[in-house]
């Protein structure tokens, strides 16, 4: 059967608590769409405790099973919820990808007095200061799991910057001043000169043992979960060696691990394929170029050209490491990097995604359940949003799991009329299909 992904969750799930009984509850009906992936949320900590999306890490052992930030359960809920909720989706025949954070770390336990030096927010490779010394959260001790899973004691030696000096009261990126390197990591993105530095405690990925720490984690979710796979996040801010050394450290584990990386590069497709080589095509991409080409087309309208939808895509250039989506938490409306595809064309988009033979589609939560939530955009005003499920989304996932099979043909000859074709298999009765 054709794989298909699914990201089971979106920004605005409720802190209830309930999720992960939902995820298990849904096993079933899932699989019986032609889901055979889900890419899970982080089920690790945040800072903000149960109202966490998980993004703002604190302890990546805590799964939901220690009172630390006000709560024992993750907005999510449980570990044993957790567990009970992978279980289900394996029964079902349904692989489990983790979301994995590991750039970063909020929400400290410990202030410590260390050396820095202020950096330009808009050019990180420019210091505006000498070295001086702040007072900043960076000593993490998780008093309550008290060394269960991992004794490892996070402190300033284990992070490169910083965005806030707790004596001063001040808000700013600093850089800090350690034994690893003069300033940041070397990351490929050139963005801001150096965009290592993204939030909070910026993880120092050139320090030994927290590469060996990183591993061990690791491997014991490996044991701990059983996953099949992992999504990566914000890897255009941490250097690639790390992730060659932890992917083939994780593979020497488990050989057949599926890894994708978040490198979020909207319509900059070199830069993509630049990552890709320095990593060595070890993990797949989420093709952000496309997504940029969905959501110029349905932006456009008649005005844009549909022989063109594929072209500077990873989908197009390399497929294999191409998992593509329609949309995302990150670019639903009122999220950092807002740029939702409009309804009427996401049946559409879908149809790209779903019915050719190149690429690993990802579906989207709320394009399959709709989603209902109120935030503050970017004028500081409350909004109101509701995000409709995509129309005949179960009729594209069921052409993709009954007749999207066999050699493929296109006509991408005409500016607003696209189509291809698909002959069938052999093995799969019946199939082939007319787009």
């Amino acid at each position: 059967m054709n794989g298909t992904m699914m990201q089971y969750f979106h920004w605005y799930i409720p802190s209830d608590g309930t999720f992960w009984k939902k995820v298990k509850d849904d096993a079933k009906h899932l699989a019986d769409l032609g889901i055979n992936a889900v890419w899970l949320p982080p089920a690790h900590k945040g800072k903000e405790g149960g109202n966490a999306s998980g993004y703002d890490v604190y302890d990546i052992y805590d799964l939901g099973q220690f009172d630390q930030k006000g709560s024992v359960r993750t907005k999510f809920g449980t570990k044993k919820e957790l567990k009970a909720a992978v279980k289900s989706l394996h029964d079902n025949g349904i692989q489990v990808y983790m979301d994995i954070v590991l750039n970063h770390m909020g929400g400290a336990d410990e202030i410590e007095r260390i050396w820095v030096r202020r950096v330009n927010e808009d050019d990180r490779n420019e210091f505006t200061s000498d070295p001086f010394e702040i007072d900043a959260f960076t000593k993490f001790t998780f008093s309550g799991r008290v060394g269960r899973y991992s004794k490892f004691i996070w402190d300033f030696r284990c992070f490169t910057g910083v965005d806030y000096a707790h004596d001063l009261g001040e808000t700013a990126i600093f850089s800090i001043v350690n034994e690893y390197g003069e300033g940041w990591e070397d990351v490929i993105d050139t963005e801001k000169g150096n965009y290592d530095y993204l939030m909070f405690c910026d993880v120092e990925f050139r320090n030994p043992s927290v590469r060996e720490e990183l591993k061990r984690y690791g491997k014991w979710l490996l044991r701990e979960i059983g996953l099949d796979g992992v999504r990566l996040d914000a890897v255009k801010h941490i250097a690639p060696q790390f992730y060659v050394e932890w992917l083939d450290y994780m593979r020497s584990l488990k050989p057949d691990l599926f890894a994708v990386g978040e490198y979020w590069a909207p319509g900059d497709l070199p830069l993509m394929l630049k990552y890709i080589e320095a990593t060595g095509g070890r993990m797949s991409l989420f093709d952000a170029a496309l997504h940029h080409n969905f959501y110029q087309a349905s932006q456009s309208g008649k005005d844009y050209d549909m022989s063109t939808i594929l072209n500077n895509s990873l989908l197009q250039d390399n497929p294999a490491l191409a998992v593509t989506v329609v949309d995302n938490h990150d670019t639903q409306p009122l999220q950092s990097l807002e740029a939702p595809v409009e309804a009427w064309f996401k049946p559409l988009a879908y149809a790209i995604i779903l019915l050719r033979d190149q690429g690993y589609p990802c579906l989207f939560y709320p394009d399959l359940y709709g989603a209902h939530y109120t935030d503050k955009g970017r004028d500081g005003n409350d909004h109101e949003i509701f995000l409709d499920k995509c129309d005949g989304i179960e009729k594209l996932l069921s052409a993709r799991k009954e007749f999207a099979y066999g050699p493929q043909r296109d006509y991408f000859d005409h500016d607003n009329c696209i189509g291809w074709t698909r002959e069938g298999t052999d093995e799969n009765q019946g199939s082939g299909c007319a787009v």
